[in-house]
């Protein structure tokens, strides 16, 4: 895996204060220059509750069949169906007949224990394989409304897991489900997680599910972030679990895929610089789990660099297009997740307003990229959409600002 670091301001003015903001950007190995791909250890955890009667639980089937129809030999998964009650299908290694059986005779039932039936799918994938991928796969259109409904403790739970090698990929079907619960379980659990707004959606989220898994690079990426004693952490502007660590923070990114290109951005405050030149004010420390025919772990230690120059040089120099965009976008996610607490607390108004100046700010942007374009746009047609605020506009949403602050390229 390849990794550079990039600043917004490399040139900082001697004698001033002042904050940068470093991007880091992880590159996995293209298909082409991975070896034969590790056997997946998959549980497939189907909500089988009443609301997902007709359509929903329909194309569900159709496209778990699907995705049980293209694994390979060495593959195993588990079948796990859940209403009020939860039920093991089909145990991690059966027959893939026998999966497609169990998924052909699954009926609506009751009601949702959704901590059951994932908790079902992490008791397949304990022990077994463990260095080889493990996920479960989570699907429901509903609230967790039996067994553990506590949303803290779930998300607390998938992070545990995934720890443990075990991720966690979410998708929720339909305006029913709890979308922060779904997001905050994949973000915990290292997964994606989807919106499938129609049953029509389903078969490309799975599509676009197995060819990540089919195509892994890495394994447990974490980033470890150290700064210099008199330098001050101010933050990430992704959203990845952060746990503490001897000299800093570490967080959990979870898995790569091929070809995935992942950008970090951190935030440091850096303190007056009594010479001119170069000095390193952190350092970033990578780690992973090479997978493939060798399956090996692998640490990276890469240092923030600044060059301390003239307050004259230091403000002639612009600042890096690509990094600036990345913090505008990611600023962007949060302008978001604001514009939903405020139309959740009544505030139409006030969420309409963050959206517009988020919008504004992007398209303020001395860089005119297409990106940046296009990401003006739809805030400007978010902000549209709270006018009539309802279950759809939210969800939108959370899964617009859960993309950005996750995203694979």
């Amino acid at each position: 895996m390849d990794a550079n670091i990039r600043l917004d301001h490399s040139l900082v003015a001697l004698e001033t204060e002042q904050d940068v903001h470093a991007m880091l950007e992880l590159v996995a190995p293209e298909p082409d220059e991975l070896d034969e791909r590790p056997p997946l250890r998959l549980a497939l955890v189907i909500d089988r509750s009443g609301s997902m009667q007709g359509p929903k639980l329909e194309v569900a089937k159709r496209s778990a069949a699907w995705l049980v129809s293209r694994l390979h030999d060495r593959d195993q998964l588990a079948l796990v169906d859940y209403d009020d009650q939860v039920r093991l299908l089909a145990p991690l290694g059966a027959p893939r007949d026998h999966a497609m059986h169990a998924l052909a005779h699954i009926e609506p039932g009751g009601s949702t224990n959704l901590s059951g039936g994932w908790l079902k799918g992490v008791e397949q994938l304990r022990g077994v394989g463990t260095m080889l991928p493990r996920k479960v796969l989570l699907l429901t259109d509903g609230l967790a409304n039996v067994g553990i409904t506590d949303r803290d403790t779930l998300v607390g739970l998938a992070q545990q897991t995934a720890r443990d090698g075990i991720g966690t990929t979410t998708i929720g079907f339909g305006l029913g489900f709890d979308e922060d619960l779904l997001t905050q379980m994949a973000d915990a659990g290292g997964g994606n997680a989807h919106y499938a707004e129609s049953p029509d959606a389903a078969p490309a989220i799975f599509a676009q599910e197995l060819e990540g898994l089919t195509q892994l690079a890495a394994q447990n990426v974490s980033v470890e972030i150290r700064p210099r004693s008199d330098v001050e952490f101010l933050g990430v502007l992704n959203e990845y679990p952060v746990v503490r660590v001897s000299g800093g923070v570490q967080l959990q990114v979870g898995d790569a895929y091929a070809g995935d290109r992942r950008r970090i951005v951190l935030a440091l405050h850096v303190p007056r610089l009594a010479e001119l030149g170069v000095e390193a004010i952190a350092e970033l420390v990578v780690r992973y789990v090479a997978v493939g025919d060798e399956v090996a772990e692998h640490v990276l230690t890469l240092p923030i660099v600044v060059n301390a120059v003239s307050a004259t040089e230091a403000a002639a120099a612009g600042p890096d297009a690509e990094v600036h965009e990345e913090v505008l976008v990611l600023r962007a996610a949060r302008a978001r997740d604001e514009a939903i607490r405020l139309a959740d607390a009544g505030d139409v108004a006030g969420a309409q307003g963050a959206l517009r100046l988020a919008a504004q700010s992007v398209a303020s942007s001395p860089f005119a990229t297409p990106r940046l374009s296009a990401e003006a746009q739809e805030l400007e047609d978010a902000a549209e959409s709270v006018d009539s605020y309802c279950a759809a506009a939210r969800k939108q949403l959370r899964y617009a600002s859960t993309v950005r602050r996750r995203q694979r390229r």
